[in-house]
């Protein structure tokens, strides 16, 4: 496994947070108050990507970590709304170099699969953009794992590797443990999964009547819309309540206890709202709770559907 660490060589940080709210439900003042509080805590792992609030996000990223850039791991993504093809990548990785003032990005993803572009053209590209020094690992989000494998394969032949991948994975959303991360720790690749909290359905505020992603993004209100998701939101409050503890730390704490899962990625629109995610990097979360907290939602079946050996 390829280690990820800082230019300077400090060791990625076990959360990531990400910087999707910068420029959108977060002013720069909030947004640069958000980034200072990570960094206080120990985060040095910030995610961005190329579609995040038409540039903003990576401006504002590029602004605040240029005092301490080479402590920082800082990850960008493609423009997934042209594809993956030889053009789309050089030009949108030039256009987030720019906007972030960084020669070099540390790990640069495929925003989300291409199956119109053959991955030996995105991956030749990537290669070759690599050994120019245009970022220092690839990375791919939203993939499958079949094809995750299918990638890899195809970047040995141009001698590189990819080296996290960037799933969704929360309480209410446990594909991954299918076959995402048991792939990611046999294969030596870092995950970064994204969404701990659900959308926010797992801090408890909609059953409290709270309005946020789901109820105002048609996307987010779909993805986290079964009265079953609900229900498991709000058994994880009312456990939280019982241990005096903030539910969204539970619900980060839970996914990074995954032994697949090499740093969730946390995000929040002030650091009112950030502070209990950030809470979860000193929570300590014994085996017994970590059960406990699993059987609020069902165990996804294995890859070969056969339960009875699960």
């Amino acid at each position: 496994m390829t280690q990820i660490k800082a230019p300077d060589g400090t060791a990625l940080s076990p959360l990531c947070f990400g910087c999707m709210q910068f420029g959108g439900k977060a002013d720069e003042t909030a947004s640069r108050a958000m980034f200072d509080a990570c960094r206080e805590a120990g985060l040095n792992f910030f995610d961005t990507a190329h579609a995040y609030t038409d540039g903003t996000s990576e401006t504002w990223l590029g602004r605040f970590a240029a005092a301490d850039r080479d402590g920082l791991v800082v990850a960008s993504k493609s423009n997934y709304a042209r594809g993956n093809g030889r053009t789309a990548i050089r030009e949108s990785l030039d256009e987030s170099r720019k906007r972030l003032g960084m020669d070099v990005i540390d790990i640069y993803y495929l925003h989300h699969w291409d199956g119109d572009t053959p991955l030996e053209e995105s991956f030749e590209t990537l290669a070759e953009l690599q050994r120019e020094g245009g970022f220092r690992h690839i990375g791919v989000s939203n993939f499958a794992a079949w094809q995750v494998m299918k990638a890899q394969a195809i970047a040995a032949t141009f001698d590189t590797r990819i080296d996290i991948l960037q799933p969704m994975y929360n309480l209410v959303k446990r594909q991954a443990e299918v076959e995402l991360l048991p792939m990611c720790r046999a294969e030596g690749i870092a995950a970064a999964p994204y969404s701990p909290l659900g959308g926010g359905l797992l801090t408890g505020k909609y059953r409290a009547g709270g309005a946020g992603r789901i109820t105002e993004n048609e996307m987010y209100s779909t993805r986290y819309g079964q009265d079953w998701m609900h229900n498991a939101a709000s058994d994880l409050a009312t456990l939280a309540r019982e241990m005096r503890v903030d539910p969204a730390t539970l619900a980060v704490a839970w996914a990074a206890r995954h032994p697949g899962v090499t740093a969730p990625i946390i995000s929040a629109r002030d650091t009112e709202q950030l502070r209990p995610s950030l809470d979860a990097l000193g929570f300590e979360m014994d085996d017994d709770l970590y059960a406990r907290i699993s059987a609020l939602t069902p165990t996804p079946p294995p890859a070969t559907d056969r339960t009875e050996e699960a």
